[in-house]
């Protein structure tokens, strides 16, 4: 067979075959395979996860209210996810409850960290497969400005400013190099926007650079460092202090004061510049709100986020509502529960770790994490230069997860669904707004451009969020609560001897699950379930496909050899294949080595 390899991808002579590896912009390593058909329309797919990290094994034996440190360490991009699903397990395992100042600070550090981490995704990670950065080359700044002034009142919108961003693009070019820009499929005949959106977004690209690390400051004024705030079980690690003196770190006058301006600053960003260039972008897509759907029009799942109620993680306390949706009954939300053994399951049958009975799937508190790397018999290539995966034997890195059962999809599309479903009325103002200006269906929201759309659109919400969790922080210190932790079960001495628990958490990527059981004062099990196990998981016993695989089905592609299209959808959900491979042996070896191609 032979192959033609260029930018990280792989067609073979038949032109049935390719490989994109990598194909994350920055966070882990994930292969993806598909086979096209004559007309180049994508007829199967493969998603591989090629890393593997793993913190399981390591946290055995260890004291449970040290486990957030050890787990946020799993991403460095949705950082203190993991953490506050850690903390909420042991809380939960150990029946400690929450100051609301406690309940509210998280809430602004995990609003913060969502508005942060959706506009990092759509210009950083995600804009580029739709934006021809050469093009803006050609783009007239004058009308680049009419198009800014006609789509906001963003204050940067005078000829000379795009002008600005021109030369300095110009010279980066001129110099033989694209520098953040160098990989890229430019000129391809699937870009669609013009000259002058195109400099519009390469534009607003490099403002979000810069914007976006004044966002995460939110995470070190409460949390004392980015990435990898501080957490705590029981509280928060932030004490307060408006008079100005006392500990030191505790939140103050002056602080809050930098709070304020970052939540104002934040909705006036993404208000101004995301939803406008969402939907500038969009308006030259809408052929993609057909395109790239997969389980979102049948099964979706949220665990729900933002409790308003301290501990309290049902819907009647969750901002963003939690539940299932199968087979696209929109009418009918199922309830998720965290600890019911029949519910969510994983599977292992093509994935290189090793089950007594792999024809079962294994609920987290009973989780095995085992390694068993084998090729199939259908691969091809060897162990250490694998050319195509076969689908009969293992062939990745995640795991196999379903609820009862069903592959869903997770993150802001199914979160957005739910929540929609469930009456929330914000979301379904905003959703039925954009559907409205967008001129599509509803139907449309089932696709790549509908996954990108929730993504802004809950940008836009966890935005003001953020000032509402500010203003609820303001008046809980106005009426004389400085309380920010609970230290009543601290010691262990007053725990059970044997006790477990689960801490659901929405990640900006979807369900995040923490799963503990505690023996003698020690973790004795620990499991995490992440968005992209779910979402970037391979096919399980039954021989059902994933999200990611089973969104590229039916894609129709403009040139094989520039797979835009498939870096199109996989971005749409922002994978992180570094929280969704995991193992590691007891003495921290080295299992095994692949070289990807």
């Amino acid at each position: 067979m032979a192959t033609y390899q260029t930018q990280g991808f792989t067609l073979d002579d038949s032109g049935k075959r390719i490989v994109v590896d990598p194909i994350t912009r920055i966070e882990g390593h994930l292969r993806i395979q598909v086979n096209v058909d004559k007309d180049n329309v994508v007829r199967n797919a493969i998603s591989t996860g090629t890393m593997w990290r793993g913190l399981e094994v390591i946290l055995k034996g260890r004291d449970p209210r040290d486990a957030w440190a050890f787990t946020e360490r799993i991403c460095g991009v949705c950082t203190g996810v993991h953490a506050l699903a850690s903390v909420r397990a042991v809380e939960d395992a150990l029946g400690i409850k929450i100051p609301k100042n406690a309940n509210t600070i998280r809430n602004l550090m995990h609003a913060a960290l969502y508005a942060q981490d959706h506009l990092v995704h759509f210009y950083q990670l995600h804009a580029l497969d739709w934006v021809d950065v050469v093009s803006a080359l050609k783009a007239d700044p004058r009308k680049t400005a009419e198009i800014q002034q006609l789509i906001s009142t963003w204050k940067n919108a005078s000829p000379a400013y795009f002008r600005a961003v021109q030369d300095k693009l110009k010279r980066f070019v001129e110099s033989g190099q694209l520098g953040i820009f160098a990989n890229g499929y430019w000129g391809s005949p699937a870009y669609k926007l013009p000259p002058e959106v195109n400099l519009l977004a390469v534009t607003h690209y490099l403002e979000v650079l810069d914007f976006q690390k004044e966002i995460i400051k939110i995470q070190t004024i409460f949390g004392g460092k980015s990435p990898h705030p501080n957490w705590l079980v029981g509280g928060v690690p932030s004490p307060i202090n408006v008079s100005g003196t006392g500990a030191i770190g505790a939140v103050n006058q002056t602080t809050l004061n930098m709070v304020k301006d970052i939540c104002d600053r934040t909705i006036e960003f993404i208000e101004q510049v995301y939803i406008p260039d969402l939907l500038a972008i969009a308006g030259f897509y809408k052929d993609w709100a057909k395109i790239g759907g997969g389980l979102a029009a049948k099964n979706v799942l949220a665990y729900g986020e933002f409790p308003t109620i301290p501990n309290d993680y049902s819907n009647k306390s969750l901002l963003l509502q939690s539940g299932v949706i199968i087979d696209g009954d929109l009418k009918n939300v199922q309830d998720v529960d965290l600890k019911a053994p029949d519910q969510i399951q994983e599977w292992v049958t093509h994935s290189w770790y090793k089950y007594a009975q792999e024809q079962n799937g294994l609920h987290p508190f009973d989780g095995v994490t085992e390694p068993n790397f084998v090729l199939g018999k259908d691969t091809v290539g060897t162990r250490t230069n694998i050319e195509w995966l076969g689908t009969e034997g293992k062939y990745s890195w995640v795991k196999a997860p379903r609820w009862k059962g069903h592959a869903v999809e997770v993150g802001p599309l199914a979160r957005y669904l739910v929540a929609y479903a469930r009456g929330n009325k914000y979301v379904q103002e905003q959703v039925n707004g954009v559907l409205k200006k967008l001129d599509v269906p509803i139907t449309a929201l089932f696709s790549t451009l509908g996954r990108t759309a929730a993504r802004g659109l809950e940008a836009q919400y966890t935005a003001h969020m953020m000032l509402d969790f500010y203003n609820e922080l303001v008046a809980n210190i106005k009426a004389g609560d400085l309380a920010t932790a609970n230290v009543e079960k601290w010691e262990p001495k007053t725990w059970p001897r044997e006790a477990k628990g689960a801490g659901p958490c929405e990640a900006p990527r979807g369900a995040l699950g923490h799963w503990i059981k505690i023996k003698d004062t020690k973790i004795d099990l620990y499991q995490a379930v992440v968005p992209t196990t779910w979402n970037g998981g391979p096919r399980d016993a039954k021989g059902q496909i994933g999200a990611f695989e089973a969104s590229l089905l039916g894609t129709p592609m403009a040139n094989p050899a520039q797979p835009l299209e498939i870096l199109r959808t996989i971005h749409s959900f922002d994978p992180c294949l570094a929280c969704a491979t995991h193992v590691i042996s007891p003495e921290g070896e080295e299992l095994v080595s692949v070289k990807v191609r």
